[in-house]
């Protein structure tokens, strides 16, 4: 489940250049293996835990070799950070994007919802990382990964406040609460769900109902749907 989430920039390939060129590509297939393996080691030990002898045991090389690609570990760990939400933000526009126009926004809410726990549960290690370890890392490692957050969140907002505005929300709630709530209860899936247990669409499909309970506006004459 690594799931890179982009590919390598700022590594100026010469795609004309032969033996450059190979260089490069070599260059950057390392740097991605090493970031795939300490996206998957960080996702599950943590920040505290990440060893760069488990990353490198796991990328297949010495660990004196990270430092030809990343300064520190710290280096390393910022970019997959920032890479996961980066990654699980274009991931979740790409969704929305291919819905019908015309779509309630509460029906929205709740692609985004499985859209989110199925990036973060099964798709890409980078995103499990960022989750887990966003309230770990040092405070001098968050700058790039909460701006990806931000613009992560502002997706939501943007959904949220649609809801509101066309009477999909109920109207004891508050749009802004409501997000940060909805946000935080799948976020925590990443902690407590085990596969071997309970099957990922179990998950999807119980969070979307619990999501449209809470937030339907119930019937003029009674209670709200189920």
């Amino acid at each position: 489940m690594a799931s890179r989430p982009r590919a390598d920039v700022g590594l100026n390939a010469d795609p004309i250049g032969g033996a450059a060129a190979e260089d490069d590509t070599k260059y950057a297939r390392t740097r991605g293996r090493i970031l795939d393996a300490a996206a998957y080691v960080l996702s599950r030990k943590g920040y505290a835990g990440t060893r760069l002898s488990d990353v490198a045991q796991r990328a297949d090389i010495q660990t004196p070799a990270i430092y030809y690609y990343f300064a520190s570990r710290d280096d390393l760990i910022e970019e997959v950070m920032a890479s996961g939400l980066a990654d699980m933000r274009e991931h979740l526009q790409a969704a929305l994007q291919a819905l019908p126009p015309d779509m309630p926004a509460l029906d929205k809410i709740l692609v985004a919802a499985a859209t989110h726990l199925r990036h973060e549960l099964e798709i890409s290690d980078y995103t499990t990382a960022s989750i887990r370890n966003q309230g770990q890392i040092p405070s001098r490692l968050r700058a790039r990964a909460t701006r990806e957050g931000d613009g992560y969140g502002a997706l939501w907002r943007q959904l949220f406040d649609e809801a509101a505005r066309t009477g999909q929300l109920r109207p004891d709630v508050d749009p802004r609460i409501s997000q940060m709530l909805v946000l935080g209860a799948l976020n925590w899936a990443a902690e407590w769900w085990d596969p071997r247990r309970t099957p990922l669409h179990a998950i999807v499909a119980d969070a979307q109902r619990l999501i449209r309970g809470a937030l339907e506006p119930g019937e003029p004459d009674g209670p709200g749907r189920d």
